[in-house]
């Protein structure tokens, strides 16, 4: 009977182990997913800022000299 017991001890053990494993492969993908995540929003929040200033500076670009320097002094 003892070895009948051993035989189950070892399969749940390996049920276990399996189990483990599979929890453990699962967080390994969520980690992996969350850190494309991260830097897929860095890299679009980037992208962002850039046409953000590019968009400025073409405003600027298009304004006239007067405008740009409202305090200027003439003479």
């Amino acid at each position: 009977m003892t070895e009948s017991a051993s035989h189950v001890e070892q399969q749940i053990q390996q049920r276990i182990a399996a189990a483990r494993a599979k929890v453990q492969a699962a967080q390994r993908r969520r980690d992996e997913l969350s850190a494309a995540r991260r830097r897929g929003l860095a890299a679009r929040h980037a992208n962002k800022l850039r046409r953000l200033a590019e968009a400025e500076q073409r405003r600027q670009d298009a304004q006239p000299a007067e405008a740009a320097e409202p305090f200027a002094t003439r003479e």
